[in-house]
């Protein structure tokens, strides 16, 4: 790279515009919608679409909502001109969508192109010619003056012929080609002439395309040419002023919105950016940025899913895990501060809200993606994460310490694999850490508990299993002031260690006949403090278990003596 840039680059020319009004406007409704995604992103593929992925692709545009699609270049391959007879010859166009064409401004392509739209009945067609400096100077050899008159002749023949075609509903669309490097004066002067030719009104307007073929300045540059032309314009009331911004800089998004602001009634792009260079302006991101301010897009993104794998299909390129929206990873959240920000604000919700979320911008199921893939657990999760995971996958409501406890533990197996667990590995680890099906083996049936009658229970649990005691069944009995209190006594009294509980809490998982409660136990064994984790179609056995579980973990650690139960 060059130390001095400057002695090799030029910044984009400014414009003069100090009563500029864009800045102050709000968008309070959407542009119309082009997709180009036939046209200019298929000329950018690798492997151009055949007939079958390009009907595909035709069907999912309409299927969102697109009412004006750019098909093809007719006169540019005998391909894009098959698909194009297909699509009227077959009456494959929806009554309330109308096809747009491209055609460059050369006499025998313009005729090429007419002919491809044989009984359509409506067809915008889409003239362009370069009007950049460097284009007249050095490709085409024209001053301005050459410039205007090549771009008049083609749009005279574009009406002429449209004019022995009667039944075709026709609109005319004009580029000056490389409007984002053409002086703003050279470019009112052409597009002023090609409007008298078709003599725009309101009640025949045509449309005036504004392309950054390539993106050269920022955004706010392009919006005061945008805002410039807006207000220069003869016969504005019978233009409808389109932007086509490409996404060569990266802000292909932000050049469209404040383009929006800048008068522009249309956009042009495609789904999720795909195009030359770095791509075309992705229509998604347009749409939905609008739809999270409260704008009703009018395309439909619903099962965005299923689109971008029809997209993904049709130009054989992958969309990015992170694009916006519609990303695979676009809604996960790995950071353990997010994840605990996300599941506070999830269980604070409630339906019908104004939507509030932390670091996700839109609801995933506006989009028919589900909550499951928010919170992905890796090195970098915290407890957060981990008990959302647990929860929203399993039932289980940790408490805070036990998720601070099951956290060290989901970390220490992270530092060793170093890869994202998903809600099954967190559910195996918790299972094994925990117990859960040693204590199920252990007691397999519920205990027996008696009122004593003076406010105590007296409780009696049949333990087997190898879980206490020399791996033969056990009898534990206890009294205290509720079932656990009881079973807790009955370990205290038949051990070497004190057995104490600190924290409990219980929560049902599911619902109606097939419900199970889970309790959650915080103990101390000797001078070890711990959980256990019981889950049972009883509570009082859910209970028991929990506290099992928690002993256990102590005599696996060596705090407490598995041998010193009694057989009372």
């Amino acid at each position: 790279m060059l130390k001095n840039p400057a002695a090799k680059y030029r910044p984009a020319p400014q414009v003069d515009l100090p009563d500029r009004c864009w800045p102050s406007r709000v968008i309070t409704a959407a542009p119309r919608w082009l997709s180009t995604d036939l046209r200019d992103g298929n000329q950018a593929l690798i492997e151009p679409m055949d007939v079958a992925r390009k009907l595909r692709m035709f069907e999912a545009l309409v299927a969102i909502g697109f009412k004006e699609i750019e098909v093809g270049f007719p006169s540019a391959s005998q391909a894009d001109f098959d698909f194009v007879r297909c699509l009227i010859e077959e009456d494959r166009i929806p009554d309330d969508v109308t096809i747009q064409v491209l055609t460059p401004a050369r006499s025998h392509l313009i005729e090429r192109t007419f002919e491809s739209l044989q009984g359509a009945r409506a067809a915008i067609v889409h003239l362009y010619n370069a009007t950049a400096p460097v284009m007249r100077q050095i490709v085409l050899g024209l001053d301005v003056d050459g410039i205007v008159e090549l771009a008049t002749t083609h749009a005279a023949m574009l009406r002429d012929l449209a004019a022995r075609q009667p039944a075709t509903r026709w609109t005319f669309q004009y580029s000056p080609e490389m409007f984002s490097n053409t002086e703003l004066e050279v470019s009112r002067r052409v597009v002023d002439a090609v409007s008298a030719v078709w003599e725009a009104s309101p009640a025949r307007p045509c449309i005036v395309n504004l392309p950054s073929t390539v993106e050269n300045c920022t955004p706010n540059v392009f919006a005061d040419m945008v805002e410039w032309m807006d207000r220069h314009l003869a016969r504005r009331d019978g233009i409808v002023l389109c932007v086509h911004p490409h996404n060569d800089r990266g802000t292909g998004t932000a050049s469209a919105e404040l383009a929006i602001l800048a008068g522009a009634d249309r956009v042009e792009g495609c789904l999720f950016g795909n195009g030359e260079r770095t791509g075309n302006l992705d229509l998604v991101n347009v749409a939905l940025n609008l739809y999270t301010q409260g704008v009703a897009p009018g395309l439909d993104f619903s099962d965005i899913d299923a689109i971008r794998r029809t997209v993904e299909f049709c130009n054989q390129i992958p969309v990015h895990p992170r694009h916006p929206y519609v990303g695979e990873l676009v809604y996960t959240s790995f950071s353990g501060s997010h994840q605990d920000a996300i599941k506070k604000a999830f269980a604070a919700r409630r339906d019908g809200e104004v939507w509030d979320m932390p670091y996700l911008p839109i609801d995933p199921k506006d989009l028919g993606r589900s909550y499951e893939a928010v919170i992905r657990v890796n090195s970098q999760s915290g407890k957060g994460g981990i008990s959302y995971l647990l929860e929203t996958e399993y039932g289980l409501e940790l408490p805070r310490r036990l998720q601070i406890e099951f956290s060290q533990q989901v970390q220490a197996v992270m530092d060793v694999q170093g890869k994202e667990l998903a809600a099954a590995d967190l559910w195996r680890l918790f299972d094994e850490v925990y117990g859960l099906a040693a204590v199920d083996v252990a007691m397999p049936q519920p205990a027996q508990v008696d009122d004593a009658g003076d406010g105590s229970v007296r409780l009696r649990a049949r333990i087997g299993g190898g879980l206490v005691g020399n791996g033969e069944p056990r009898w534990l009995a206890g009294a205290g002031n509720g079932p656990v209190d009881a079973f807790v006594q009955a370990l205290t009294e038949s051990g070497g260690r004190s057995v104490e509980v600190l924290d409990y809490h219980e929560h049902s998982i599911g619902s109606g006949a097939q419900a199970r409660a889970a309790a959650y136990v915080e103990l101390r064994v000797g001078t070890r403090v711990l959980f256990g984790v019981g889950i049972d179609a009883n509570i009082v056995s859910a209970s028991i278990k929990a506290v099992l579980s928690g002993w256990q973990r102590a005599v696996n650690e060596g705090v407490a003596d598995a041998a010193a139960t009694s057989t009372a």
